[in-house]
């Protein structure tokens, strides 16, 4: 019970206006009272501390029990009608309450932000830090062909699906289906692993007769690429009912198959418009989990608790994608101050046991009381300051500006020491540095490492589609991924490694092209024996004319040659 006096307000129950709101309606009372409430004081006229109108708090035992049946004062003092009597001037004692019914009372309103309203007791006091244990990883028996880790990642099923929902789309748009295979979808793939490596100005350069490119022209006709690349798709359309979700048509390869990635899309709008990623990924570079960022239905297809719903964008997408390490006990989680905040660190370590280390912006430090930036700059390069609240310690640090770290893996001890470029000196010299801040930059540029990997040699996806950009997004992404899981087997191994260049060709070399057709020996062609021209149902590209194409072919060559009035090819190539 919290007792207060004649004006007083009692500690701690309510601060600013809310205490201002009880105690002057205590005081309007008699003249804002209803019949109900006139009826109510007549009938308790004996009761003690009930003469005249009926106070907001009660004496003795009494509490808000008796306001449950009525309308909340707080809340029905806008549509109380004032009363034209003056009422008694007396002075009102603030009583007796129950502080617990009064906050848990329905009535009641609560605080806007119950984060502004908790108080941490702040210590100027480092914490205990986490050993990571190391990773150990098993020694294959032996390395394996390139083709063979890429198939790790994008499997014989994403194929199949690919095949199967690109003749489904093209029966729907033409009414036949194009009749691809996965094989030839294979061939599809090792031309766009190809043209990532070798690149000219437009696709049809490949083709063309001035600069023809073998390797890729060998494989696969240039309309049959380009009808392909037309109608390659990955989901039904027709099965789309009003779907929350955006990227509906890439998102099979996605499911099949932290910080943030763009893909670059360049459509017929004007500029560039891009795509963004959330990814996860360990500090040598590989992803292992991201997500697509379509605004609110962002995370229509992940099940989330009501608590894990009101978080933020940057909290809700971290929950997420930790959900998804396979021993989160044993692991600690780098991110930028996109994410970071100190419900988010303490969240994910008492839900999931994840430990975090990430920069932070000043208004998330949860209230730490650190130096002015203005004040650690007097201190000179390598300052630091730091505070520590329920296994949370915020550190500030200055380097060549001011940067705030949240953590609760690691904190100031050891310390350690960086070299840094001095201007006065002119020389590099060796600043203080607390623990947390090697950690950071150590494991945090996995994401960075990836991005510059799958750029190296990217897929050209210029189309008026906008999935096609995120489908070769996914290529890339997947002989990067598979790139540096043969790296990591060739370090336990310990054999050197190919670089990722030669790594990509030889993964499109293990599609086995089309073998050319084998040229008839000049003693064959010029014999004039048996060349009999045979007429085909399909039509093939003459062998003497660049641009003649014929149904006419020759039984003992095996080739076709243009035979009509205007074109005399056929002649032409068995004459010397």
């Amino acid at each position: 019970r919290l007792v207060g006096g004649a004006g007083a307000r009692p500690p701690g129950l309510l601060r600013g206006d809310g205490a201002k709101d009880v105690v002057a309606f205590s005081q309007e009372v008699s003249s804002a009272c209803t019949q109900s409430e006139a009826a109510f004081a007549e009938d308790h006229a004996g009761a003690p501390g009930l003469g005249g109108p009926r106070p907001l708090v009660s004496t003795g035992d009494s509490s808000f029990e008796s306001l449950d049946e009525e309308e909340s004062p707080l809340t029905s003092r806008s549509s109380a009608q004032p009363s034209h009597k003056k009422s008694r001037k007396r002075k009102r004692k603030l009583k007796t309450i129950l502080l617990e019914k009064a906050v848990n009372s329905p009535d009641s309103t609560p605080p806007s932000d119950p984060s502004k309203s908790t108080r941490r007791i702040w210590k100027h006091e480092d914490i205990e830090k986490f050993k990571v244990p190391d990773p150990r990883f098993e020694p294959p028996e032996d390395v394996h062909t390139p083709f063979q880790y890429f198939k790790m990642l994008f499997t014989d099923e994403m194929i199949e699906h690919i095949a199967y929902h690109t003749n489904l789309y093209s029966a729907q748009k033409l009414g036949d289906p194009i009749k691809t295979s996965t094989e030839e979808i294979e061939d599809f793939l090792a031309i766009l692993l190809y043209m990532g490596v070798f690149t000219f100005p437009s696709l049809e350069d490949y083709w063309h007769q001035e600069s023809r490119f073998n390797i890729i022209a060998d494989i696969m006709p240039r309309k049959r690429f380009q009808l392909l690349r037309r109608y390659i798709h990955f989901c039904d359309n027709q099965q789309i009912n009003e779907s929350p979700d955006r990227f509906y048509k890439i998102r099979p390869l996605f499911e099949i198959s932290v910080d943030e990635v763009m893909v670059a899309y360049k459509g017929t709008m004007a500029g560039t418009l891009r795509f963004k990623l959330f990814c996860r990924a360990s500090s040598s570079g590989i992803i292992h989990h991201l997500m697509l960022y379509q605004g609110i239905s962002t995370f229509f297809n992940v099940a989330l608790t009501e608590q894990e719903q009101m978080l933020p964008l940057g909290a809700k997408v971290m929950t997420t994608l930790c959900k998804t390490i396979k021993h989160p006990e044993l692991s600690v989680v780098f991110f930028d101050n996109f994410f970071t905040s100190f419900g988010l660190i303490q969240s994910l370590y008492s839900s999931l046991g994840v430990r975090c280390i990430g920069t932070v912006r000043p208004n998330r430090t949860g209230g730490a009381p650190l130096m002015a930036d203005k004040d650690l700059v007097k201190h000179g390069r390598g300052a630091s300051d730091y505070r520590s609240a329920e296994g949370v310690i915020a550190v500030k640090w200055f380097d060549n500006k001011c940067v705030n770290l949240l953590s609760n893996a690691s904190g100031i001890m050891p310390l350690s020491t960086v070299r840094r470029w001095s201007k006065e000196s002119k020389a590099k010299i060796s600043i203080p540095c607390p623990s947390l801040i090697p950690a950071y930059n150590e494991h945090m540029g996995g994401i960075d490492l990836s991005d510059m990997l799958v750029h190296l040699y990217k897929i050209p996806a210029k189309s008026k589609r906008w999935y096609l950009p995120l489908f070769g997004y996914i290529i890339d992404l997947c002989v990067t991924n598979s790139w540096l899981v043969y790296k990591r087997d060739c370090d336990l191994l310990k054999q050197k490694p190919m670089s990722l260049k030669k790594f990509r060709l030889a993964v499109a070399h293990s599609h086995t092209p089309r073998p050319p057709r084998p040229k008839p020996q000049p003693d064959v062609r010029y014999d004039n024996m048996g060349h009999w021209p045979l007429h085909c149902d399909k039509r093939g590209r003459c062998n003497v004319c660049p641009k003649g194409v014929s149904r006419w072919r020759c039984q003992k060559c095996d080739v076709f040659l243009c035979l009509n009035s205007n074109r005399e090819c056929f002649v032409k190539y068995h004459q010397k």
